[in-house]
This record gives C-alpha cells, structure tokens and sequence, in this order.
C-alpha cells in the first residue's frame, strides 16, 4: 500500500507541474497550449540523448535539458500563439497548438524511435521500494516549482509585470508594457519547467515520444481540478489526479485510469467550475 501511495504522489507531482506550465503561459496569452505536456517530452528525450547516446556528464544532460526547453517555449509562442492572438478573439489557438504539438511528437518519434528508453539514474542508489528516486524526484521538484514560482510572483518584477497581464493586458500595454515581448518570455520559462519536470520524472516516465499528449491531458485535468491561475490548486489539483489513478490502478485495473479521471473532472466540474482553488473575478465598470 506504501508503494502505491507513493505511486500517487509522484505521478501528482508530474501533474502538478504540468498544470503550473499551463499557469505560467496562461498568465500573459490567457491560451491553454496543447503543447504543454510537449515540454516535457521533449526535456526527457534531450536528456537521455546527450547522457547515454553522446556519454556525456549529466549536468550537460540537464543543462542541454532546459536550453531544449525554453527554445521549444520560445517557438511555440512565435509559431502557433502570437499571430493567432494578434489576428483573432476566437479560440483558433486550440488547433495551432495542438498541430505544432502533433508535429514536434511526429518528428521526435522519427529521430528518436517509437520504443520508451530507460531514463539515466540521476544519483546512485542501492535500494528501491517506494524509496527509489524515481519517485521522489518528481514531489520534491513539483514543490520546489511551485514555491519558487509564487516567489517570482511576488517577488520579482517581471513577475508582477505577469500578474498585471493576467489581470488586464490591454491596461497594461497602456501602462507601456511590451506585452509581446513579456508573453515570449512567459512561453520560454514555461518551456524551461516544463523540460524541467521532464527531467525530474524521466525515470518514472522513461525517454518516450508519446509521453506528451497524455501529460498534457492529465496536467489540465489537474489545473481544471485545482482552479487555474492557482500554484497552490496545481499541486492539490494534481495529488487529487495522480492518487485517485494510482489507487484506480490497484483495485480496478489500469484500463479504468482515464475514465474515473474524467469523471472526476466533470463532477467537479458541475459543482465548482472555477475549481477548488480559483475564483470567480468580477470587475467592477
């Protein structure tokens, strides 16, 4: 049972810090990229490239890791966001980013392969159980994220300067903000946690091209879960996912995972749609 919790809370991290991506570019482009879990796939892959196929030291791996990441952030915003957003009010994004995400998943699969590859462990390690490394990096990176988002937020001015545009872009670029240039920045920090969290849970997920449309779906099952704009409802949100189909898993069967998840998500749905966490804004006129 020890296992199986553990199970649950490592894959919550995962999910945790697949929503807190979702934030960090929904706070300046208000756009729910389905390129998020993307982030990730792309940072175990690297990763796993340079330490067992090119040999080299595993900080080159993760260093490699994040520039691969935010590169990807970068490219996502200025190929299927900024001309989107600048063009239209409606929601073509959805289709923009799901077709970049679809083809980056393509051409990782044709350079890489189609088979997962064994992550590299990241220290060395004598035992296993529900102590295994595997486990426990995903939760304490997922943490650390979020507290050092919150003091980015709160902190920094670049990241009240995402506050303000979360609140109101149109007010803020009054104020002489470079909106454009502040939503390319949110996109590579999103793209750098995201491989981050690639890196954090690879041997958990292994080096695979198929991890990022199901990351992607079960991270925003956990942000609709938590509430979005919330660090806090990302971590909760994503505990709730990862326990609810770890213990799916146990009694049921693994078939069961995504339909109990979904079901999960359209309850609460119904009865709290801003989510646990998020709030219902009114502005006043």
């Amino acid at each position: 049972m020890l296992l199986v919790i553990v199970n649950g809370l490592a894959l919550g991290g995962l999910y945790g810090m697949t929503a807190l991506v979702y934030n960090v570019m929904y706070s300046t482009s208000k756009v729910l990229s389905f390129g998020t879990g993307q982030f990730a796939m792309v940072g175990g892959i690297v990763t796993a490239f340079v330490v067992l196929n090119l040999h080299l030291p595993l900080l080159i791996g993760l260093a490699a890791c994040l520039v691969a990441g935010g590169l990807f952030g970068w490219a996502s915003e200025w190929i299927a966001v900024r001309r989107i957003v600048a063009a239209s009010d409606e929601h073509l994004w959805v289709l923009s980013t799901l077709a970049l995400s679809t083809m980056v998943q393509e051409a990782m699969g044709l350079w890489w392969g189609t088979d997962p590859t064994p992550f590299p462990r990241l220290i060395r390690q004598e035992f296993a159980g529900a102590w295994d490394q595997k486990f426990w990096f995903p939760i304490v990176f997922s943490v650390v994220m979020a507290v050092g988002l919150e003091l980015f937020y709160r902190r920094t001015m670049t990241g009240k300067v995402f506050i303000a545009m979360s609140e109101d872009s149109f007010a803020a670029r009054a104020r002489g903000v470079a909106t454009d240039r502040m939503r390319s920045l949110s996109y590579v920090i999103a793209g750098v946690l995201g491989a981050l969290s690639g890196f954090a849970a690879g041997q958990l997920t292994f080096a695979d091209f198929s991890l990022g449309i199901g990351l992607g779906l079960s991270g925003f099952i956990a942000l609709a879960l938590g509430g979005i704009g919330s660090s806090l409802g990302a971590l909760v949100g994503g505990v709730m996912l990862g326990m609810m189909i770890a213990f799916t898993d146990h009694y049921f069967g693994a078939e069961y995972q995504k339909t109990i998840a979904i079901g999960l998500l359209v309850l609460l749905l119904v009865v709290r749609p801003q989510g646990l966490f998020g709030t219902n804004r009114v502005r006043h006129v």
